[in-house]
C-alpha cells in the first residue's frame, strides 16, 4: 500500500486522529480502498503525515473497533469486507460507473443467455508458449541489460526492425530495409504518425464495408473520408478515380469483413492510380495474412510496388497475442523523409524490454514454430465449421472462407433480415455478428438487403463450434 494523501486541518476544530479515521472510513465505504488491501503501518503513516504515531494508533483503533479494518499479527492492517454501502454512495456508483439499471439488467440477461460467441476477433491462446516467453523475459532481465531502461530509437530498436524486415521479405514479399520501418504500440499510433506525413485534412478513400476502427481513427484526425464501393474483386477503381483523395485504405490479402482476396489485376489498377500523382498513396493493412487455407500465400501489394506508393501496415496482435500490442509500418522513401522531418521527435510507444523479447521470439525461431501450430489448429476449426455448414447451404451462401479467422454467410431467403437472424440465434444461446456493424454508411442498402452475417471461429473450441452450429440449425433451418 502506498502512503495516503490526507489533508489535515490544524485549526483545532476536529482532532487529527478523527480526521484520519474519517478519511480512511470514507475511502473504504466509497470503494476506493478495496477488501483485503493493506494499509500503511502506523509508523509509516505517522512519518508521512508528520504527526505522532499515537495519533495514527487512535485512528486505526477506532477503525478496528468498528470493523472497517483488521490487524493480522506480523503482517499489518488490512481492509475488511464491507457488505453494504450507504444508499448515497450506491446512487453515485449507479450514476457514474454503470449502465442505467434497465440496460444493465438487459445486458446481463443477454450475456447469461449466450453460450457460444462466434466473434470474428476471437483467438485461441491454448498453444501460446508461455514457458518460452517467460524464459526469454527472464534471460533478458538477468543479463543486466541496463541500456534497455534508457530511451531507445524513435522508430523502434534497430535489431527488432531488422528482424521484422527479414520476416516480411520471406513471408510476405515486402521490399524494405530496417530504416523504412516504424514500430508502434498498435495501429492507432502508426495512423497518428501517418496523419502528420499526409497532412491533417487529407482525403482518404475507404471501402464499404470496412474495418470500422480505422474509419473512426481517420475521422478523429479530421480526414476527409470518401466512401468507395466494392465488387467481387475489392475496391472499385473506376469509382476511386472520381474521388479527390491522397490515399486509399485497402486490405488486399483478406478484406475485412467480406473476406475478399484482391486479384492481381485489381492490384495493378490500384498501383496505377497511385502512380498517376506524386502525392497519392495506398495504405495496405495486412492484419491477418498469416492464416490462409487454400492456394499459395498471396504476396503483399507493397511487393508489387515499383514507384514507392504503398504504405504497408502489419501487426503481431493476430499472429501472436492481442496483448502484445506491437505493430509496424513500412514507409516508402518520400514519406520516410517526411517522417524524419516532422515525426522523429515522437518517442517510441513500445517498451524496449518488450521489443527485445519479441525480437528474440521471432529471431530464434519460436514465432515460426508457434505460427505453424496455430495455423494447423485454425485450419482444423475452419474445416469443422465448413463441414457443419453443409446443411445450411440451401438457405445460405458461404464466402470469404479461404483465409483469416472468420467467414461470411449470406441468407438466400429475402424474408429474413439481419436483425431477425441475429435475434433468433441469440434466443438459442448463440451470438453472431451482422455485416451492418462494419458499414460506414447506414443507407448502404446493397449490403443490408443481402442479409450478411459474420461467423468467427478462432476463439471457440472444436466441440463448441459443433454445438454452436447445432444451435444455429435449430434457429435458422
Amino acid at each position: 500500500m502506498y502512503d495516503m494523501a490526507i489533508e489535515l486541518n490544524t485549526d483545532g476544530a476536529k482532532c487529527l486522529y478523527e480526521q484520519i479515521y474519517e478519511h480512511i472510513r470514507e475511502e473504504i465505504k466509497g470503494g476506493r480502498l478495496l477488501s483485503g488491501e493493506r494499509l500503511p503501518s502506523t509508523r509509516a503513516l505517522a512519518e508521512y503525515l508528520q504527526v505522532s504515531r499515537t495519533t495514527v494508533d487512535f485512528a486505526y483503533g477506532q477503525l478496528l473497533s468498528e470493523g472497517y479494518i483488521e490487524a493480522i499479527p506480523y503482517k499489518g492492517y488490512f481492509v475488511c469486507r464491507v457488505e453494504e454501502l450507504p444508499e448515497g454512495n450506491m446512487a453515485v456508483l449507479m450514476a457514474e460507473n454503470r449502465l442505467p439499471e434497465a440496460e444493465e439488467e438487459e445486458s446481463n440477461f443477454c450475456n447469461r443467455n449466450i453460450c457460444y460467441d462466434f466473434s470474428p476477433n476471437g483467438l485461441d491462446m491454448s498453444l501460446f508458449p508461455f514457458g518460452v516467453w517467460k524464459k526469454i523475459t527472464k534471460n533478458i532481465l538477468n543479463d543486466g541489460n541496463k541500456e534497455l531502461f534508457a530511451l531507445g530509437e524513435a522508430q523502434g530498436d534497430y535489431d527488432l526492425r531488422q528482424t521484422i524486415s527479414r520476416y516480411l521479405h520471406s513471408a510476405r514479399g515486402v521490399k524494405c530495409t530496417p530504416e523504412q520501418i516504424v514500430v508502434g504500440a498498435g495501429n492507432d499510433y502508426l495512423l497518428l504518425l501517418l496523419e502528420k506525413m499526409l497532412g491533417r485534412h487529407a482525403g482518404v478513400a475507404m471501402e464499404n464495408p470496412t474495418y470500422k476502427r480505422a474509419y473512426r481513427i481517420f475521422r478523429s484526425f479530421a480526414y476527409h473520408v470518401e466512401i468507395v464501393g466494392m465488387d467481387e474483386n475489392g475496391m472499385n477503381v473506376d469509382e476511386l478515380q472520381k474521388k479527390q483523395v491522397k490515399a486509399a485504405y485497402v486490405m488486399p490479402s483478406h478484406q475485412y469483413p467480406t473476406g475478399v482476396t484482391m486479384p492481381i489485376g485489381r492490384r495493378m489498377e490500384l498501383l496505377k492510380w497511385a502512380a498517376e500523382e506524386e502525392e497519392r498513396f495506398l495504405i495496405e493493412d495486412d492484419y491477418d495474412s498469416e492464416f490462409r487455407y487454400k492456394g499459395k500465400p498471396i504476396p503483399s501489394l507493397q511487393g508489387s510496388d515499383g514507384n514507392g506508393k504503398v504504405i504497408y501496415i502489419g501487426t503481431f496482435s493476430k499472429a501472436i497475442a492481442p496483448a502484445i500490442r506491437v505493430s509496424y509500418m513500412v514507409l516508402p522513401p518520400l514519406l520516410m523523409r517526411r517522417y524524419r522531418e516532422c515525426c522523429s521527435f515522437y518517442a517510441s510507444t513500445v517498451s524496449r524490454i518488450d521489443q527485445r523479447i519479441l525480437n528474440e521470439f521471432i529471431r530464434d525461431g519460436y514465432f515460426e514454430r508457434y505460427l505453424n501450430k496455430t495455423r494447423k489448429l485454425y485450419r482444423e476449426k475452419h474445416d469443422i465449421l465448413l463441414q457443419e455448414l453443409k446443411p445450411f447451404r440451401k438457405k445460405f451462401q458461404v464466402s470469404g472462407e479461404n483465409a483469416g479467422l472468420h467467414l461470411v454467410l449470406t441468407s438466400r431467403d429475402k424474408k429474413h433480415t439481419e436483425e431477425n437472424l441475429i435475434g433468433r440465434a441469440a434466443e438459442c444461446g448463440v451470438k453472431v455478428y451482422g455485416m451492418s456493424d462494419a458499414l460506414i454508411e447506414e443507407d448502404a442498402q446493397g449490403f443490408l438487403a443481402e442479409r450478411k452475417l459474420i461467423l468467427g471461429y478462432g476463439g471457440l473450441k472444436t466441440e463448441e463450434i459443433k454445438d454452436g452450429m447445432a444451435k444455429l440449425k435449430q434457429a435458422w433451418l
